[in-house]
């Protein structure tokens, strides 16, 4: 989401609404649709998954924390970002929410090999996520791009409690990633609007201010922004490459 002091209207993305979030400011809103339904699908549905559950309920772990923690045992160098130079995701498996506001578009993977082991599911588990990840890089560029001024990140919600997911949107985006310190903090959010309502606070920032507390900044690694340039040019190829296929398909 960006927020300004004036209107900005931004291609592909929702807004702008004026006071839709914080009084007096104007909000636009993009995003990408069921991304945690594509990670829980990539995974559930390959070959490896009855392994995979297997050895994550005999360590004590949920699949994606097994899944990270594979991911740091099999990696070849420092970064385990790097295991993906070959495979790349496209995400839309379910429509373009922003910055295309294309449903049509569907998902694309390149790199697949015939093999489909516990180190092959890891390795997809993890381009999912750098997709979705270089996704949201597409919607900030988009939204910089019509004047916005975005430099920090700030995540909640479900998916920011897999540091393996901050830490690659934070690596991807180059930018610090901000954590609440409450980790039910659309819980928070509820509790600031109500507090303003009840006339506990003079101002929703006030609110925010004296309620929400800061927790960890994830900063980015920058010794890997040259890999992930090179990992956004393949996306926006692959898309541009779909609607190749598409147009040729068409002339049938």
């Amino acid at each position: 989401m960006g927020i300004s002091k004036s209107p900005i209207f931004v291609p592909g993305v929702w807004g702008p609404y004026y006071s839709a979030m914080v009084p007096d400011l104007w909000l636009n809103e993009g995003g990408q649709s069921a991304t945690g339904k594509l990670i829980e699908h990539v995974v559930k549905s390959h070959a490896a998954f009855p392994e995979l559950e297997s050895n994550a309920k005999a360590s004590g772990k949920n699949v994606y924390m097994y899944l990270n923690c594979h991911l740091e045992s099999i990696k070849k160098c420092s970064a385990v970002g790097m295991l993906t130079v070959d495979l790349h995701v496209w995400p839309d498996f379910h429509g373009n929410r922003s910055p295309f506001a294309d449903s049509t578009l569907k998902g694309m993977i390149t790199g697949l090999a015939l093999s489909n082991s516990l180190d092959d599911l890891a390795k997809l588990y993890l381009a999912t996520v750098q997709a979705i990840a270089l996704g949201t890089r597409h919607i900030l560029e988009t939204m910089q791009n019509a004047g916005h001024q975005i430099n920090t990140l700030f995540m909640c919600g479900g998916l920011s409690k897999n540091l393996l997911f901050v830490q690659m949107h934070s690596d991807i985006s180059g930018m610090p990633i901000v954590l609440a310190e409450e980790v039910e903090s659309v819980l928070v959010g509820a509790a600031i609007l109500g507090a303003y309502a009840s006339g506990d606070f003079k101002s929703i920032q006030e609110a925010m201010e004296r309620m929400g507390k800061i927790g960890k900044i994830i900063y980015p690694d920058l010794e890997q922004k040259r890999y992930y340039d090179s990992k956004y040019k393949v996306f926006l190829k692959l898309v541009d490459h779909q609607r190749e296929y598409r147009t040729i398909m068409q002339n049938i």
